[in-house]
């Protein structure tokens, strides 16, 4: 089957919905959006509890995991990535950060002067809509609620004043003049509610006539005819479908598949192509390489009074709540439980924040829900507590994606190759002593609380770096494996063109150079209402 559009945008996540939105609203600009997952049907993407069970899940999820990393007790990583349109927004913990006012001018230094803190500001404030009104940092009327933490949960303000008892500021807004300190996070939430980009972005679009929308369709390659990408084949339904673009195609499928989606294309480092019988459109190496994400462990305090979470560990409450958020967007089902944080940083010479916390009233999850009158494993705590989950933001250690084989279907090969560097380690063993210092603080008197995990008696730095390695996961922001620059090397220009393929561009968080400091989802729709512009500026 051929058919044709002017702009064909792979992947309706967290980008892609974006695009699919500012580039249908010229009338006359036919778009096409395709998406490998199903439409966001799912009464439970809306509720926000729920995104900790689909991270852990498939429902919604191409849980893909890394290869044994070796400094990671060669533990294979969970990397949950969002199937569904909306992608990664539909499944996440909806936190709204941008990141760092130096992490944008970093980029700035490197060449990439269109990326500057001042130039992407505007960006970030045409998409939001923040509940409290516009001012300097915020924008108002844009598709994306953005809404400040106000659940009535006490040990959030606790850890913000222990905070502050141990010497940090406290912070109204991690979005505005500074980001350094403790406060609460802002949340792309509504009225109890998840607000995806395909919520915010699409709905709205979805009854324009010159936008279709394709979902169930997997992409087998971008066609790239004479050095020009020209269309694409999809499989739908076990049919290969070609369709053309007159105009651009644009990859939004993430930091995981865009990468491999350009090589499965044939662009990417030749040799590896061609061990797997591609053949080579674009002589691009870096595809796939300089793969950078947020590595986290977590401090447990195990507690004698209540936390705000130990009922919704039981299996029957916890459903209870998912049902009462969906039928009257009331009660606990409607916050993400980490809505208390901080920035802080892991030592007095760095620049800007390099450690970010968020703060979990109660046991984490992970270790298990309670099914009623059946004991929990051994080792698990199973009363009352708090966490800290603390990620270093700006990570040295350098992974890489590559392909499995030439087979479109089959999952990448991810080698994160975290904590591979001696001053992440470093960083993770500051970070600890601080957070610990921060729980010793009189306002978490009331709480008579000891240290669960690591342990009072790990204290070494051999101790803590097992610690780290048993026990570290990721929260799940993988960058850079399509890097843009100004050099050769890089796999594509300020603009998000790719070298040496006309008509092809990347907009999603791939791009990004450098890792920015803070939760990358805002960012990945900042970097998508750029392309929109750029598009429509060319064409």
């Amino acid at each position: 089957m051929s058919e044709g559009y002017d702009y064909i945008v792979v992947g309706g996540g967290s980008a892609g919905c974006v695009l699919a939105n500012r580039l249908s609203e010229t009338p006359t600009a036919r778009v096409l959006l395709v998406e490998a997952g199903s439409r966001d049907w799912d009464p439970l993407i809306r509720v926000p509890l729920m995104a900790s069970f689909f991270l852990r899940h498939k429902l919604h999820n191409w849980a893909y995991e890394t290869e044994p990393e070796p400094f990671m007790d060669n533990r294979r990583i969970p990397w949950p990535r969002g199937r569904v349109l909306g992608g990664s927004s539909a499944i996440n913990g909806m936190v709204y950060i941008r990141g760092n006012r130096g992490d944008y001018d970093h980029w700035a230094q490197l060449g990439l002067r269109d990326w500057s803190y001042e130039k992407v500001l505007p960006w970030f404030k045409r998409s939001e809509n923040f509940l409290e009104g516009p001012n300097d940092f915020h924008g108002s009327g844009g598709e994306l609620p953005v809404v400040r933490s106000s659940a009535p949960v006490p040990l959030y303000d606790y850890f913000i004043e222990a905070g502050r008892q141990a010497g940090f500021p406290v912070n109204r807004d991690f979005n505005g003049p500074d980001q350094e300190g403790f406060g609460r996070f802002h949340f792309t939430q509504r009225d109890g509610q998840r607000w995806s980009t395909a919520r915010s972005f699409l709905d709205p679009a979805r009854g324009r006539p010159n936008l279709t929308i394709l979902t169930n369709a997997h992409l087998l390659r971008v066609v790239i005819e004479k050095g020009r990408a020209t269309g694409v084949e999809v499989s739908v339904k076990g049919q290969k479908r070609f369709i053309q673009a007159d105009c651009e195609v644009v990859l939004s499928c993430g930091a995981v598949t865009s990468p491999t989606a350009l090589m499965i294309s044939g662009v990417g480092a030749p040799d590896e192509l061609r061990a797997h019988g591609i053949g080579v459109a674009a002589d691009v190496p870096s595809v796939g390489k300089n793969l950078q994400d947020h590595v986290n462990t977590r401090i447990v305090q195990a507690c004698e009074e209540p936390d705000a979470l130990y009922d919704l560990r039981r299996v029957d409450r916890a459903v209870l709540s998912v049902a009462r958020a969906i039928l009257t967007r009331t009660g606990p089902g409607t916050s993400f439980p980490l809505e208390g944080g901080c920035f802080m940083r892991s030592r007095p010479d760095v620049e800007f924040p390099d450690l970010q916390v968020h703060f979990f009233p109660g046991v984490p999850a992970t270790t298990g829900m309670r099914v009623p009158f059946v004991p929990q494993p051994e080792g698990v705590h199973d009363g009352y507590g708090y966490a800290a989950s603390m990620c270093q933001l700006r990570p040295e250690s350098r992974g890489t994606i590559s392909l499995r084989s030439a087979d479109p279907f089959a999952a990448p090969v991810i080698r994160a190759n975290y904590l591979s560097v001696e001053a992440d380690r470093q960083c993770f063993r500051n970070g600890i002593k601080i957070m610990r210092d921060v729980f010793r603080q009189k306002a978490f008197d009331r709480m008579k609380a000891r240290e669960f995990a690591p342990g009072p008696d790990v204290t070494s730095d051999s101790a803590l770096d097992a610690y780290v390695a048993k026990s570290a996961g990721t929260v799940f922001h993988p960058v850079g494996t399509c890097r843009m620059g100004v050099d050769e090397q890089s796999v594509l220009d300020e603009q998000l063109r790719v070298r040496g393929v006309e008509g092809l561009r990347v907009a999603d968080a791939s791009v990004m150079p450098t890792l920015i400091s803070g939760n990358t989802n805002a960012p990945a729709i900042m970097i998508a209402e750029k392309c929109a512009d750029y598009m429509k500026r060319a064409a």
